[in-house]
């Protein structure tokens, strides 16, 4: 279990910027930094008896919230299993427990990618206007996710699993700083 008091999360630098965006919204908008997220990627047969075992969502762009682990779906054999802090080698024993003998990759990325929370009454607008996802609730509503671009930036998308809640965004750490800019600029319009 790797100690987060150790590190240093990608946007500390930003985090007072990220506060101030927030309360000058006055609701419109809540950005801030879910640092250390816990992220497994398991790539295994989506027909296996290990993706049924680990409740595996079998639909495309799907997000399933189970307690405090989110899996996303991101291909038809690709998933991200999403927790708290510190719980890769967790994650990883029971994916490899519950595959047996059957074949598995299982790979920590946690350190790469941090986690962006984008919420408020006005986040769907905000990130329309870098994404060329249609985020109408209609089409991307609650445990919807897909992997797209945000501000030209690769990133993965999480409606989370209550429209209030907001979406998560996943970005590589080396492009959060500039992510996180494009944001605030972005956000300047409900400030």
């Amino acid at each position: 279990m790797a100690d987060t008091a150790l590190h240093r999360s990608p946007l500390a630098h930003a985090r007072d910027r990220l506060a101030a965006a927030t309360r000058a919204s006055g609701g419109a908008v809540r950005l801030a930094e879910l640092p250390f997220l816990t992220q497994v990627n398991v790539r295994l047969d989506a027909k296996s008896g290990a993706a049924d075992a680990l409740g595996l969502p079998l639909e495309p762009d799907t997000a399933v919230r189970e307690g405090d682990l989110t899996t996303l779906w991101l291909g038809p054999d690709e998933w991200l299993l999403v927790g708290p802090p510190g719980n890769a080698g967790r994650l990883e024993d029971r994916v490899r427990d519950a595959a047996g003998d059957e074949p598995v990759a299982v790979t920590d990325v946690s350190a790469q990618r941090t986690t962006l929370l984008v919420s408020g009454s006005r986040a769907r607008d905000l990130l329309a206007h870098g994404c060329p996802l249609d985020l109408h609730p209609r089409a991307f509503g609650p445990g919807r996710c897909a992997q797209t671009t945000l501000g030209r930036t690769q990133v993965v998308v999480v409606a989370r699993d209550r429209p209030d809640a907001g979406f998560w965004v996943l970005v590589r750490s080396s492009f959060a700083g500039y992510l996180t800019d494009w944001l605030l600029d972005a956000a300047t319009e409900y400030l």
